[in-house]
């Protein structure tokens, strides 16, 4: 199975959201990074036939047949049926319950009723909402219904499954559950995830694509990625009083408190070392995020 997608273009008047975005999707996770306003969505609502690109083609080829791979728009129908998608702003029902809307949305997919009862079982217990069924989803917490959002993608046994910030609203035990699960179900699925959250996405994808104004700026592995910064990671003890100068010449990426020293690290990407008591720490994808987009993204925290 392998999702094509070359040289999509798109553009809102003068301002072009994608510029020639290509990519070859196999099965597996594969994140889209980068600040608000990077492409993100819009390419998600290509790949989902909700909106059209200027240019490009989108090919998809079935691993279970022997043919060239296909124009997903002259497959229509038999394309959209193999995808689940999970929009950043879902339109739910307010005055549905949580289980009717399930099986709304299992009707409009032509699952079969027993099929239906059985994923939406699992799927709702694996989203921690089957104490919720019953309840309204209007009644329902924001992370709440960012969870039966999930579900309600996932419902039908999809081949793709593209998810616009799927933990955006969760606390943290929640985003763990809800990562393990996407984790779970990858195996045999292509799963594009857009986020500007790292940590969602740092140890469950094969590939990261690090977009920026439209742009392909990087499109590799977390650990490939890393190794571009090793030794560029600085942890550097300060007092608190140097920490608002040292901001102002480094570029800080986190602040922690040492006790034992009575004063603070910083953690600073640097060509060198910011000071002669610095010493390297081993980089993590989103000392690499900050490196590429730099102020841009502190913005989105």
């Amino acid at each position: 199975m392998q999702l094509q997608i070359k040289n999509i273009t798109k553009s809102y008047g003068k301002n072009c959201a994608l510029s020639d975005f290509t990519a070859t999707l196999e099965p597996g996770i594969y994140a889209l990074l980068g600040p608000n306003g990077s492409g993100k969505s819009t390419l998600m609502n290509i790949l989902t036939d909700n909106l059209p690109a200027d240019s490009g083609e989108i090919l998809f080829a079935d691993g279970n047949s022997s043919g060239e791979p296909r124009d997903v728009k002259k497959m229509g129908v038999e394309f959209r049926e193999k995808l689940g998608f999970m929009p950043q702003y879902p339109g739910l029902y307010p005055n549905f319950t949580v289980e009717r809307f399930m099986w709304y949305m299992a009707t409009l997919k032509c699952i079969g009723k027993n099929d239906a009862k059985r994923q939406i079982d699992e799927i709702l217990a694996s989203v921690e909402l089957d104490d919720a069924r019953r309840k309204k989803i209007g009644a329902l917490s924001g992370g709440m219904k960012q969870r039966l959002a999930l579900a309600q993608a996932v419902l039908g046994e999809p081949s793709i499954l593209i998810l616009d910030e799927p933990t955006a609203g969760l606390d943290p035990k929640q985003r763990i559950a809800i990562r393990n699960y996407i984790a779970k179900i990858a195996l045999s699925k292509i799963v594009l995830i857009a986020t500007h959250v790292v940590s969602d996405i740092e140890f469950i994808a094969r590939d990261i694509i690090m977009l920026k104004k439209g742009v392909i700026v990087d499109n590799a592995p977390p650990h490939e990625l890393t190794k571009k910064i090793e030794g560029k990671v600085w942890i550097t003890p300060c007092a608190e009083s140097e920490v608002v100068a040292m901001q102002e010449h480094h570029r800080v990426t986190n602040i922690s408190r040492d006790d034992e020293a009575g004063g603070v690290d910083l953690r600073i990407i640097a060509d060198g070392a910011p000071t002669p008591n610095s010493r390297n720490a081993a980089p993590t994808l989103e000392d690499y995020y900050l490196y590429v987009f730099g102020d841009e993204a502190a913005q989105n925290q």
